[in-house]
């Protein structure tokens, strides 16, 4: 049994432990970091999955960012760790699926995120063919997800910090 909360600003360094046991060493350095610089996380999307026990066994944060020449506000989506002692437990998936709905609630139109399209795709994601993340980033990985119809439609262009 898990319990899902919003992350709180006192477990910010047990999250951050999370993300270091389950990305490669030098993760800070993707471009993705880069947009997250300076900006506060979206709060209120930021969520953590604890056990009966307390212990932290996922999390998932958004970041806001901005795209293209319109300045179309977008959430960027990232990092989603799951402990590798609990992976396979679907707990990836409660986080995606609950931090979507809420987003949908609070009004967001349109999320974005740099991963893997075979994972992502379940979830509704899909290549984005006319926007562009700094590099160095592979261009197959960067995935789209309109939480209202037609969201990303006329959004193109460089993903930029949100001011």
């Amino acid at each position: 049994m898990y319990r899902i909360e919003v992350e709180k600003e006192e477990d910010w360094w047990e999250v951050e432990a999370l993300y270091d046991t389950c990305f490669a060493p030098g993760r800070e350095l993707l471009s993705s970091y880069r947009l997250r610089e300076g900006v506060a996380k979206v709060a209120d999307l930021s969520l953590i999955a604890r056990d009966e026990n307390g212990v932290l066994a996922a999390a998932i944060r958004f970041w806001p960012v901005r795209v293209g020449e319109g300045e179309h506000r977008v959430l960027l989506l990232g990092p989603i760790a799951v402990h590798p002692t609990r992976q396979g437990e679907g707990l990836g998936a409660l986080l995606m699926i609950e931090s979507l709905t809420e987003a949908v609630r609070l009004g967001w139109d349109r999320v974005m995120l740099v991963g893997d399209a075979p994972y992502y795709e379940r979830f509704g994601f899909e290549k984005l063919e006319h926007v562009e993340m700094p590099p160095p980033t592979n261009p197959e990985r960067v995935l789209g997800l309109s939480l209202q119809p037609d969201a990303w439609v006329g959004v193109e262009g460089l993903v930029h910090r949100d001011a």
